[in-house]
């Protein structure tokens, strides 16, 4: 029989679920920002040489998650347009749930979900895994990589053909091609928070409580408060991300 799980036991179960996938683990939820213990857990998974799927709908990785990411052999990561979907499921049962597998939802959000058993209902847990399958039979796989480039100076000293300067940004790349992130002269808040001496969810947390950042569906969204104070907000491929002044103080 299903089972209720509120915020508390939908993290609790969830972390079950990766730690006792043996075969196979897929993981679908919009939103993605890895906290730290589901981190370990993936890397464990990924010793042990399981079969991991990750289906995501809006990026919000920062540098050093795609890089980490990208250095896990079994996991495979695939982009669904318009996903709204949250399910996780190993061989033996699946979580259908609210919760996206985002850091901030996890510690701030009311979340609800059920817990399906494999053998107690297998007919519902089979029609939840054949879903799960045709969400990344219409995904795009990516192949996560974090290359460092130099960026031109935009209007080079008319003596020299060429300059360039020591700047390196972020390249995250989809297999065939490869789509590379534009250089701003504003830090991103992963990179805000590294001058700051912060860690990023730290950084966050400040920003929140500050009023220059607030919470939509699971998003960090600037406010009119974080403009006013340096804040700037960009369209990337995969969505919004917002930009500080490299000397701002929160």
């Amino acid at each position: 029989m299903a089972k209720f799980l509120n915020s508390s036991g939908t993290t609790y179960h969830l972390e079950e679920l990766i730690k006792n996938a043996s075969d196979r683990l897929i993981i679908i939820s919009p939103y993605l920002k890895l906290n730290e213990r589901i981190k370990e857990l993936l890397e464990d998974r990924n010793r042990l040489k399981i079969d991991i799927r990750i289906v995501y709908g809006k990026n919000d990785l920062h540098p050093e998650e795609i890089n980490w990411l990208k250095n896990l052999t079994f996991i495979r990561t695939s982009f669904c347009k318009n996903l709204h979907a949250k399910c996780y499921l190993n061989e033996n049962e699946c979580i259908i749930t609210s919760l996206n597998l985002y850091e901030f939802s996890q510690v701030n959000n009311n979340e609800m979900g059920v817990l399906i058993y494999r053998n107690d209902d297998a007919k519902l847990y089979a029609d939840t895994y054949e879903e799960a399958q045709r969400i990344i039979r219409i995904s795009d796989e990516v192949r996560m990589s974090l290359e460092k480039v130099s960026e031109s100076e935009s209007k080079p000293d008319s003596n020299t053909k060429t300059a360039s300067t020591t700047s390196q940004s972020p390249v995250m790349s989809t297999a065939p091609t490869i789509e590379t992130t534009p250089n701003y002269s504003k830090l991103t808040t992963a990179k805000l928070a590294k001058e700051l001496g912060f860690k990023t969810q730290e950084l966050n947390d400040k920003l929140l409580a500050a009023g220059y950042l607030e919470a939509q569906e699971g998003e960090l969204v600037l406010t009119d408060a974080g403009r006013a104070a340096g804040g700037t907000s960009k369209k990337g491929k995969f969505g919004e991300f917002c930009l500080w002044d490299s000397g701002m103080v929160v």
